[in-house]
C-alpha cells in the first residue's frame, strides 16, 4: 500500500477545503502504538484537524518499548524490521538514517536466531553436554523441510488430514518422529537426542508465533502469513525511534497519555445524549461548538470524561479485546466480530536480558539452546507452576559487544511466561544462572550483574505479545475483526462509527510492526475516502 497522495498544504486542496466547508468530523483514536499513531498521522496529513489520540499508559509506542541498560538500548518488545522490500517500517528507518550503524551480523534470514547470522548456535543438554554440530545441522535440515510442508496446506490448498487435528505442532511432531525413528543410520541414542531437539525447536517456534504451544496454531492457515523479502534489521538506537518519527508531526494537543477508556458508546441516540447531558463540562467538548445534534459515538474515559465523536478507531490489542470487549462496547459487538475475537489466538512471549561482566561463552557462540533429554516423548510442553523455567527455550548472544556489552537475551512463552512475570528479579536471575550452569556444565558462571525482562502478559493495557491464527480460526476471522461498525449494508445509522486497527487486523502481516502500521493507514484511508465521497472531492485515490 502506498501512502495517500493528497496534499493538505494548499488552500486549493479539494479534500481539506471540502472539510473546511463542512464541519470537521470528530475522530478519536484509541491507543498510541504504531497503528494508532499511523492512523492519526495519516488523517492529520490529509486535512483532518479534529483528531484526538487517547493512550491508556504513560508512554507512546504500545508493544514497542526500548530501554537503556547501561550503554545498551534493549528492546522489551518489537526488535526486528522483518524484511526490507516494500516494508514501510524499513523505509521509514532507512530514510531517516536509523540503520546506518547496523552491522552485517545484525541482519539475518535465519529462523532460529535472528540476532546474528554469523557464529554457531550451541545446543546443550540438561546433562551439560553439547550436541555435535553435524548432528544439529542434520536435524535442522529435516526440521526446515517439514516447516516448508506446513506452509503448503494454505499456499497449495492441500487437504488437512484428521490425524493432524489441523495443528502445526501435532503435524510437525508426528511427521518428524516417524522420520527420526525410521532412520536406519541413527543409533537409539542419536534418535533420542533428535526427539529432544524437536521439542526445543517447537518451543522456539512457539515464542516466534507468540502461542502457548504450536499445537494451538492452525495448520491450514499457517502459510497465509506473508514474509516480506529481505534481511531482518535491528535499529541500534532503539525501535522507539520509529515510533517517535510517526509521532513527530502529531501536535501535543492531539495526544493524551494516561487516558484509559472505560466504554465506547456507539449508535448513540438523542435520548442517550439527554441522559448524560449533565456529565459534560466545558472542558469535555472535543471541539463540539460546530457539531449539530448528538454525536453517533461517545467515548467514556476512566476519569469520568465523555468525548463525543463521529468516528472512533480502536487499536487495542487482541488480548485487551478478549478480556474486555463485553464491557468496552455499548451496545455489544455483533456476534461475528465476537466470534472472531474468541477464535483468533494471542499469547505472551517474554524476553529475559542478562548482563555479565565477562562472557562465559566462546567467541563463535551466537546462542545457547536448552535441550531437555527427558522431554523427548512428551506430548504436551506444559509444566507445573514451579517448573515454569523449563519453557525458557534459549538465550541469544547480543552482537556486537561494543554496543551491548556481554548480554544474553532469553525467550519464554505461554502460561510459563506469565508465571515468570510474577517472580521477582532476584528469583529469575538465580534460576537463569542455575540453568546456564546446568546446561553448559560450568558451575563457575556468576550471577548476572543486571537483569531486565518484559511483562507483556500482565500489562493490563496489552495482555499478550501478538496474534496468531489458532486452530479453528482463519484469515477470514482477521477480516471480520478489521470490519468497521456499523455495516453500511445492514443499517441506516451513520457509517464507520467504530473502526479497528492493529497487527491482529492485518490478514497477511499479523504479528508484525509493519502490519500494525499498515492497518492504521488503512483505517485512516477508509475515512479519507468516505469524506471524499461525501463532499464530492475530486482527488487522487490512494493505492492500496
Amino acid at each position: 500500500m502506498q501512502s495517500c497522495e493528497i496534499s493538505s498544504d494548499g488552500t486549493d486542496d479539494p479534500l481539506s477545503s471540502g472539510i473546511r466547508r463542512h464541519r470537521q468530523p470528530r475522530i478519536v483514536v484509541i491507543g498510541a502504538g504504531l497503528a494508532g499513531l499511523a492512523t492519526a498521522k495519516t488523517l492529520l496529513e490529509n486535512g483532518f484537524t479534529n483528531v484526538l489520540v487517547l493512550e491508556a499508559s504513560d508512554r507512546i509506542g504500545g508493544r514497542v518499548q526500548s530501554i537503556q541498560l547501561g550503554k545498551a538500548t534493549l528492546e522489551l518488545g518489537a526488535t526486528w524490521i522483518h524484511g526490507a522490500n516494500g516494508n514501510p517500517v524499513y523505509h521509514l528507518a532507512e530514510d531517516n538514517r536509523l540503520l546506518e550503524h547496523t552491522t552485517d551480523e545484525e541482519r539475518s534470514v535465519g529462523r532460529i536466531s535472528l540476532y546474528a547470522k554469523n557464529g554457531v548456535a550451541h545446543y546443550l543438554t540438561n546433562n551439560g553436554k553439547r550436541i555435535p554440530k553435524d548432528l544439529v545441522e542434520e536435524f535442522s535440515d529435516l526440521y526446515n523441510e517439514v516447516y516448508e510442508l506446513t506452509q503448503e496446506f494454505f499456499q497449495n490448498g492441500k487437504p488437512v488430514g484428521a490425524e493432524s487435528q489441523n495443528s502445526v505442532g501435532i503435524f510437525t511432531r508426528d511427521f518428524m518422529r516417524k522420520r527420526i525413528m525410521l532412520d536406519p543410520d541413527d543409533s537409539d541414542t542419536t534418535k533420542q537426542l533428535k526427539l529432544s531437539m524437536l521439542q526445543q525447536y517447537l518451543k522456539v517456534e512457539s515464542c516466534e508465533s507468540s502461542s502457548a504451544s504450536m499445537d494451538e496454531v492452525s495448520l491450514s492457515e499457517f502459510g497465509e502469513w506473508t514474509e516480506i523479502p529481505g534481511a531482518h534489521h535491528v535499529i541500534p538506537t532503539g525501535f522507539i525511534k520509529v515510533v517517535e518519527l510517526l509521532a513527530r508531526d502529531i501536535p501535543d494537543r492531539v495526544l493524551r497519555l494516561g487516558k484509559p477508556v472505560r466504554r465506547i458508546h456507539w449508535n448513540y441516540s438523542s435520548q442517550d445524549a439527554e441522559e448524560i447531558a449533565g456529565t459534560d463540562d466545558d472542558h469535555n467538548n472535543h471541539n463540539r461548538d460546530d457539531q449539530p445534534g448528538p454525536p453517533p459515538v461517545r467515548v467514556e474515559c476512566e476519569d469520568g470524561e465523555w468525548l463525543p465523536a463521529d468516528h472512533v478507531v480502536v487499536t487495542a490489542s487482541l488480548g485487551v479485546l478478549k478480556k474486555s470487549h463485553e464491557t468496552l462496547f455499548s451496545p455489544g459487538l455483533p456476534l461475528d466480530k465476537v466470534l472472531a475475537i474468541q477464535k483468533l489466538g494471542i499469547s505472551t512471549t517474554d524476553k529475559i536480558f542478562l548482563e555479565f561482566a565477562e562472557p562465559f561463552w566462546s567467541p563463535e557462540c551466537n546462542s545457547i539452546q536448552f535441550v531437555w533429554e527427558d522431554e523427548a516423548h512428551l506430548e504436551q510442553l506444559t509444566y507445573p507452576e514451579e517448573l515454569w523455567y523449563r519453557k525458557i527455550c534459549s538465550f541469544d548472544v547480543l552482537y556486537p559487544p561494543e554496543r551491548y556489552g556481554y548480554m544474553l537475551s532469553g525467550w519464554i512463552c505461554g502460561d510459563e511466561a506469565l508465571r515468570m512475570e510474577r517472580c521477582d528479579d532476584e528469583t529469575v536471575a538465580e534460576i537463569c544462572t542455575e540453568l546456564l550452569r546446568k546446561f553448559t556444565g560450568n558451575q563457575n558462571i556468576p550471577k548476572p550483574r543486571r537483569i531486565l525482562r518484559s511483562s507483556w502478559g500482565s500489562n493490563p493495557y496489552i495482555r499478550g505479545s501478538y496474534s496468531f491464527t489458532r486452530v479453528g480460526s482463519s484469515g477470514g476471522d482477521v477480516e471480520k475483526l478489521a470490519m468497521p461498525l456499523p455495516s453500511a449494508k445492514s443499517t441506516k445509522a451513520p457509517p464507520l462509527q467504530v473502526l479497528f486497527a492493529g497487527e491482529a487486523t492485518h490478514r497477511k502481516y499479523y504479528s508484525t510492526t509493519h502490519g500494525a502500521l499498515l492497518s492504521g493507514e488503512r483505517e485512516a484511508i477508509r475515512l479519507i475516502e468516505m469524506y471524499q465521497d461525501l463532499y464530492g472531492a475530486e482527488t487522487t485515490k490512494p493505492n492500496m
